[in-house]
């Protein structure tokens, strides 16, 4: 057993000890949160940009000028949000914004060279991680993991919640 795991006193079963599941499942949780935070942490320390700011970069690399709803639907986020992520990247030099109709407030988002070269250079989203592993597991695994993650969301009332 890990330094880190918890037995529960009398639930030596077999000769092995059981880990009661709400703290473990609590602690998976925890684990997951702190993991996100410390790719957050080393993408700004590394390349001063945010996990979105990131993600809105790659979108724009892989599918090259985009409308900001467009940004958004690819980032799984709100267009309120991009807009605020597309002022600090255009702030930083590395996303410009394209007037090309003659409507002012139809805009397009661009790379700039600096843009190019991060998106290029930083490492991949912890999404894509993510999406590497769910490539590994059945169909079935990834059903388990779909109910079991709705489930905690409906326990934690956040089921309606928008992501941002």
């Amino acid at each position: 057993m890990k330094s880190t795991d918890k037995a529960i006193p009398n639930s030596n079963i077999g000769g092995t000890f059981k880990k009661e599941p709400t703290r473990e499942i609590i602690f998976l949780i925890r684990k997951l949160m702190q993991g996100s935070e410390l790719f957050t942490k080393q993408l700004n320390r590394e390349y001063q940009i945010t996990a979105a700011q990131l993600n809105c970069l790659l979108a724009l690399y892989e599918n090259g000028p985009l409308p900001p709803s467009h940004i958004a639907k690819f980032m799984m986020v709100k267009s309120s949000t991009v807009t605020g992520v597309i002022d600090r990247l255009e702030l930083k030099g590395l996303v410009t914004r394209i007037r090309n109709s003659p409507d002012r407030r139809i805009i397009t988002i661009e790379l700039t060279e600096s843009g190019k070269r991060l998106a290029e250079n930083a490492p991949p989203p912890i999404q894509q991680k993510i999406i590497d592993g769910m490539k590994r597991l059945s169909d079935l695994e990834k059903e388990q993991i779909v109910l079991s993650l709705t489930k905690l969301t409906n326990m934690l009332d956040v089921q309606d919640l928008e992501v941002e």
